[in-house]
């Protein structure tokens, strides 16, 4: 029987539905919100859900006139409406060699696995279609969104078969795809009014991949949960560790001092840089521990996403 912390199985993940009933990514929102969706979408008009009562601005549709709190105030007052409409998911999935690292709980590959798979149940359990692509070092697989059990299933298998390939002598297949090959498709896929769920380590990210995302964002909301184990945040005083990508090894002596300095500025600037995406492109950045339970995480992260939007 495999460790559930190192792979994930089919079963692993389609157990997760129940604890993806009890957070959500369409709670409604202001207008401007990064998580805007079926409950609350950006498109504003005479639409099924009552959004707000505010006072008359020029150009307001006079049908939307409240004339009994404009008779009560003795000032004018419309009625606005959100209109609620179908909002795709699509989630990019990160399971190249990278993710194969673990130093607490689970292996990053993992947790990746987990997250996706709380998302798709959660977006399927609120009546939206979701899809996938699922990102391995020898290609991406593309999963159109669909509103049905039968196709998130197929997409978690997907995932579990790319993560039960995962092993420490796997070698990195020279000129495999990147993280860009993949946010290029998902680009071609996403129109727009999509939400867009990234999922994985940013691995490889460049100046394409802000261009990228920055695209996506002008015209759906775009989430990226940033998967990361907490060894790099915290290097020991002693010892040795060696990583590679399959075809090249390093040691790391973490006794020098300047070895742990330069791997902490390192991280901590590659930390800065994704988070700093929030502000920069318009996507919201929840960062995902490896060394902990998931879907804790996405609650408490959700959560503090949605009063940051609230504060604006």
């Amino acid at each position: 029987m495999s460790d559930p912390r190192v792979h994930s199985t089919v079963a692993d993940l389609a157990a997760l539905e129940p604890a993806a009933r009890d957070f959500g990514f369409l709670h409604r929102q202001p207008a401007r919100s990064v998580l805007t969706g079926r409950h609350g979408s950006r498109l504003r008009g005479r639409g099924l859900a009552f959004d707000e009562l505010r006072r008359y601005l020029p150009g307001d549709d006079i049908r939307a006139m409240d004339w009994r709190v404009t008779a009560r105030t003795g000032k004018p007052h419309v009625r606005v409406f959100t209109e609620e409409r179908d909002r795709p998911t699509l989630l990019v999935v990160d399971q190249r060699l990278n993710m194969f690292f673990g130093s607490v709980w689970a292996m990053k590959s993992v947790a990746a696995a987990q997250v996706a798979a709380l998302c798709a149940w959660r977006v399927l359990g609120q009546g939206d279609r979701v899809g996938g692509l699922v990102l391995d070092d020898a290609g991406v697989a593309q999963f159109r969104p669909a509103r049905s059990r039968t196709a998130v299933m197929r997409l978690l298998a997907a995932i579990a078969d790319r993560n039960s390939a995962m092993h420490a002598g796997a070698a990195a297949v020279r000129g495999g795809p990147r993280l860009n090959e993949a946010l290029e498709t998902a680009a071609s896929l996403a129109g727009r009014d999509h939400l867009v769920i990234v999922i994985g380590d940013l691995d490889g990210h460049d100046g394409r991949t802000r261009a990228l995302l920055s695209r996506l964002a002008a015209a759906n909301d775009v989430v990226v949960m940033l998967v990361y184990d907490p060894f790099l945040l915290k290097l020991p005083r002693s010892g040795e560790i060696v990583v590679g990508d399959g075809e090249m090894q390093v040691e790391l002596r973490f006794a020098h001092g300047a070895v742990r300095r330069g791997v902490a500025e390192f991280a901590d600037a590659r930390g800065r840089e994704i988070l700093g995406w929030r502000r920069e492109l318009g996507v919201t950045v929840l960062p995902i521990s490896a060394a902990e339970e998931v879907a804790p995480q996405i609650r408490r992260l959700l959560g503090q996403a949605l009063e940051r939007e609230r504060r604006r």
